[in-house]
């Protein structure tokens, strides 16, 4: 609920100089427990002041109170501006604002914006355009929503709270119709730039403290030793709908994602002294080195194709659109009766053809060319089979090793 918003002006006589001109200050009160000073940068002869303005129709009297309307209607403007998106806005925060201190006037928006502008200029060097473009999506957002809800251009990020956050999620939902998939991204985005903004010690706490997004039902990406099987001896009804098939099966047995296969040459692959086949390469996008021995499967994809691709490449890639849209045709025709697409084969290499089968995850990682563990388990799912045959074999190694007293 919004409060009574007033500002009073005040001489400070006991700091009057020798020509007997006075500070003028200004008291900002907000409802009955919120109050602050400030000085306005003036002084005015004691004899021209009176019940808080300057009396006569001189020059200076009247510039004067020009200037200390002008205060006033900035005061209650800043106020307006902080109670449309805070709740308990305090007369202290109003004066930062008023006062055009650095942690009053910092916004979200143009720190956002500023942000994005950098991140565009790392773009190819240690940052990937994908993620570019994540970060001006959630800013159009943003913006949008400040736009639509508050009427106004920008906010300060003193203004953020838990109720902005919510209401937020909410136009997300509903003004949106955004996927909740997306609404993740985009939340994290801006939890992202608020953290920025704590470590640049433009604000002390973080809105988003508590807020959990509802995320979507999770969906297995990877796929089972069944439906594999499934891809590799289905006949397909258009011959490149096999090249189709041949490149996601090269990624789920090899982890490669898209973005990688399309780069691999002769040059990155090596022959082991035990005459194992390796691809020794690094990751786009995060330019991390990794090393990876070839399995059969992909060996034989690589052989079928070898001398078709130009440029030296080792794979003929489709576009990873077309990939995608043919892959759901292939899918069908194999009896996979759901959603497929082409970094479910990372997926597949993570879950089914190296944790599942008792690759220690340190080794997937490594293959799959992750700088930490944690990354590794989003995409590493140990399935219900897996578990049984774990189970299996510690029940046959502690049997009879343990008994019940009777």
């Amino acid at each position: 609920m919004k409060q009574v918003v007033k500002v009073s002006f005040y001489l400070k006589k006991n700091q009057a100089k020798s020509d007997n001109q006075c500070p003028v200050m200004a008291r900002l009160s907000i409802g009955q427990s919120s109050e602050t000073v400030f000085s306005t940068k003036m002084c005015v002869p004691v004899s021209i002041w009176s019940s808080g303005r300057a009396t006569g129709k001189s020059s200076m009297a009247m510039e004067l109170n020009r200037r200390l309307d002008e205060i006033r209607a900035s005061a209650l403007s800043h106020y307006r501006e902080l109670s449309a998106v805070k709740e308990n806005v305090t007369a202290e925060q109003v004066k930062n604002h008023l006062l055009g201190m650095a942690s009053g006037q910092e916004t979200l928006l143009a720190y956002f914006r500023k942000h994005n502008e950098n991140f565009d200029k790392r773009v190819g060097v240690n940052r990937k355009e994908g993620s570019a473009k994540s970060y001006w999506n959630a800013l159009n957002h943003v913006t949008a929503f400040v736009k639509s809800k508050y009427k106004l251009s920008d906010i300060p990020f003193t203004a953020l709270d838990r109720s902005f956050i919510d209401k937020f999620d909410l136009y997300l939902r509903v003004d949106c119709s955004l996927a909740l998939g997306t609404i993740v991204v985009v939340t994290t985005r801006i939890n992202t730039i608020i953290k920025k903004a704590i470590a640049d010690g433009i604000i002390t706490s973080n809105p988003f403290m508590g807020y959990a997004p509802e995320r979507p039902e999770r969906v297995q990406k990877y796929l089972t030793q069944k439906e594999l099987k499934a891809l590799m001896t289905t006949p397909l009804e258009k011959p490149h709908h096999y090249l189709i098939r041949d490149l996601f099966l090269f990624s789920c047995y090899t982890g490669i994602p898209y973005s990688d296969m399309c780069k691999l040459t002769e040059e990155e692959l090596e022959l082991a002294p035990d005459g194992e086949l390796w691809i020794k390469t690094s990751r786009v996008k995060t330019g991390m080195d990794y090393d990876l021995p070839l399995l059969d499967i992909p060996l034989q994809i690589l052989e079928r194709y070898r001398g078709i691709a130009d440029g030296g490449r080792l794979l003929p890639m489709y576009s990873n659109s077309e990939l995608n849209r043919e892959l759901k045709t292939v899918a069908r025709t194999c009896g996979i009766n759901r959603r497929i697409t082409f970094h479910q084969g990372r997926h597949t290499y993570a879950s089914e053809i190296t944790l599942s089968q008792g690759v220690p995850i340190e080794t997937v990682s490594r293959m799959l060319g992750h700088g930490q563990i944690k990354t590794t388990q989003i995409y590493a799912k140990i399935t219900n089979d897996k578990i049984a045959e774990d189970m299996k074999t510690l029940d046959d190694r502690i049997c009879g090793k343990f008994k019940f007293a009777i």
